[in-house]
């Protein structure tokens, strides 16, 4: 199925906007659903929903234009909720649409800017099932942003701790079309002595060294490295030295809760890197 169609909700703020710009730059995609969801608190006392949502309708279809690339389908749809329930509803209409990625901007109407996501964009990256793409920009001299869209898979940081669900995330990965050269990493972060973290460094080794033979005998682009250090840390500093285009990572790791979502390490790094963080959640990978 890969990322062939990818729901998009919108808030209608600046980032918001250059999303849909991008979001034809994702490789495979053929249809884009347009989602506007509108919340109002349970006490207001006068509310026309029904106004509202052909309004929200009306926007929606205004930027469908936005959305250049030839042969994409785009689709809008306008859902309201009680009670501030954004992220559910994002969810909810992800499943009924059968989308195969959420593509959200890190922060919404807010005009506090933060490295760290937005509570709607932080709330389905938590408790949602659907693999997510949280899109960051660069902020221009000219007050202008330049997002990070752009031959998007062109270079890829993609963090692994070796388990299952990391070896998962990278197959599935690998074979996604327009995807160019692979970093992989591995941070070694546990270790009571310089003995056992250098037992530990070169364990990781050999293992990147089986990884990086397999997805070059498939003809990937690769390189690696092992580092020391703090996962969460480690993994945003090698994004920014490398210039990737996007961090890929599983959504849970070797030690995360069996029943959880989101490991802490994904959802740290999704949650505060400065480039884009595609998370792949392992229940939609075991369906793949």
């Amino acid at each position: 199925m890969m990322f062939e169609k990818i729901l998009v909700p919108m808030d209608f703020s600046r980032h918001a906007g250059r999303l849909v710009e991008c979001v034809g730059d994702i490789p495979g995609v053929k249809e884009v659903v347009l989602l506007s969801v509108i919340s109002r608190s349970p006490i207001t006392r006068v509310w026309d929903p029904v106004s509202e949502l052909n309004q929200a309708e009306e926007r929606l279809v205004a930027m469908k234009g936005a959305i250049t690339v030839p042969g994409i389908n785009v689709k809008v749809r306008a859902v309201s909720v009680i009670g501030g329930e954004v992220a559910s509803a994002i969810s909810r209409v992800a499943d009924e649409e059968k989308v195969s990625l959420i593509a959200m901007g890190a922060r919404g109407r807010s005009r506090i800017q933060s490295a760290l996501l937005g509570s709607v964009s932080r709330n389905v990256l938590r408790f949602g099932d659907t693999h997510l793409l949280v899109m960051r920009y660069r902020m221009l001299d000219d007050g202008e942003m330049q997002m990070h869209c752009s031959h998007l898979f062109s270079r890829i940081l993609f963090p692994t701790d070796f388990s299952q669900p990391a070896e998962a995330a990278l197959s599935f990965l690998k074979s996604l079309p327009g995807i160019g050269e692979l970093v992989l990493l591995n941070v070694v972060s546990t270790g009571e002595t310089d003995e056992e973290i250098d037992a530990n460094v070169a364990s990781a080794m050999n293992k990147m060294d089986e990884v990086v033979s397999e997805l070059m005998q498939s003809g990937v682009a690769v390189t690696s490295k092992v580092v020391v250090g703090h996962p969460v840390e480690e993994i945003r500093s090698v994004a920014e030295e490398e210039d990737v285009s996007v961090i890929a990572m599983s959504s849970q790791g070797a030690v995360a809760i069996k029943k959880g979502r989101i490991g802490s390490t994904a959802y740290d790094v999704a949650n505060s890197a400065k480039r884009p963080v595609l998370v792949l959640r392992r229940s939609e990978i075991a369906m793949y």
